[in-house]
């Protein structure tokens, strides 16, 4: 199924290679202004048009026809994170310059991606302003189901996905999607195997064992268990309320600093255990790690605990390793980037049933 792809926000690309893995062959104009994505997404799909930013679409070096738009606005003003403000903040306000597009081009589906949050902002005002604003162009319909990463890779990550499509089309409908199997979804799985033992870490000795952490949390025995395997959330490490710090067997939602890490040694290629930093490794996490906070406050045997690395976040996002390395980009930058992706998997459950639905 061939499609002019209008991707908005395009970000790294995420939605381009979801839908191309449900089964599409995406001809793609994409819209971004951060640089390094651009790079990035220029460097996977070298045969892409870029177009510019979203409030200034280079119309003429768009195709005549557009069958589908895609786009994950900025959801700063959305998130239960972030200061709330809702439609009213100046992030969250590019969300009209995609309405007008879908407007003027009419694609035959559009999907747009946002956090939980959205539900909730203004008491759920802004939501169903959004809504309404869909629906006032006319001639679609519109679905929408709130899905979790953790369905289909060990990430907990929770966004709405909401498609409109052209009701003449219909032979059924997107939403619901089911959570699939996890018993193969575990995050050792995803960890690159010359930087952690799968489960166990050895001793002085050359043995394995397992262990446990304690990590500080506003529970009410005042600690966490992790696990080998188990993922830290270090941000805000002086924070007296925060609890949900540790991930069993799956890491937290990715954000764009990656305050994230896992519990076991970092290795070099040949499995020994070391605190030397390499391409593509983790190393151990040092005192200041983590949000600028001091990780001995709150996490016991710390020298076990290391940084999830660019390639395992860009795993837990789905996108093939070194996605993210175009003309090599700073960790800070894909961390970045891949805190800010939608989750490939997830696009293609969705663009597999669009396929079926509509075509």
């Amino acid at each position: 199924m061939k499609i002019n792809l209008l991707d908005l926000f395009s970000g790294i690309g995420g939605f381009h290679l979801g839908l191309s893995q449900a089964g599409f062959k995406v001809n793609s104009y994409y819209s971004e202004i951060d640089k390094y994505a651009i790079k990035t997404y220029n460097h996977n799909f070298k045969n892409s048009t870029y177009v510019g930013s979203v409030t200034n679409i280079q119309r003429n070096r768009l195709p005549k026809r557009i069958n589908a738009i895609t786009f994950g606005s900025p959801c700063q003003d959305f998130s239960l994170a972030g200061k709330r403000k809702g439609l009213d903040g100046d992030r969250s306000s590019l969300i009209s310059e995609a309405i007008n597009l879908i407007s003027e081009f009419k694609p035959d589906f559009f999907i747009w991606e946002n956090v939980k949050g959205t539900f909730s902002s203004n008491n759920g005002e802004d939501f169903w302003a959004i809504i309404k604003a869909f629906t006032d162009i006319g001639g679609y319909r519109l679905e929408w189901q709130l899905l979790n990463t953790s369905w289909f890779l060990p990430q907990n990550r929770e966004r709405i996905y909401l498609v409109g499509y052209t009701s003449n089309k219909s032979r059924g409908q997107i939403f619901p999607i089911g959570e699939i199997s996890k018993e193969n979804n575990n995050t050792n799985d995803f960890l690159t195997t010359n930087t952690i033992h799968s489960r166990y870490t050895a001793d002085s000795t050359g043995s394995y064992i397992e262990e446990s952490y304690k990590v500080s949390s506003a529970t009410k025995r005042g600690y966490e268990i992790a696990n080998p395997g188990d993922s830290v959330n270090l941000s805000q490490p002086s924070s007296k309320t925060r609890r949900g710090r540790v991930g069993k067997q799956q890491a937290q939602t990715l954000e764009t600093s990656c305050n994230q890490a896992v519990i076991g040694y970092s290795r070099d290629k040949k499995g020994k255990v070391t605190n030397y930093h390499e391409k593509n490794e983790a190393n151990t996490l040092h005192s200041k790690s983590g949000g600028g906070g001091n990780t001995d406050q709150y996490i016991t045997n710390k020298q076990n605990i290391r940084r999830l690395s660019p390639i395992e976040c860009e795993r837990l996002q789905g996108f093939p390793d070194n996605w993210t390395l175009a003309e090599d980009n700073s960790d800070t930058q894909r961390y970045k980037m891949i805190g800010n992706a939608v989750t490939v998997d997830v696009v293609k459950a969705v663009g597999e049933r669009i396929i079926k639905t509509l075509y």
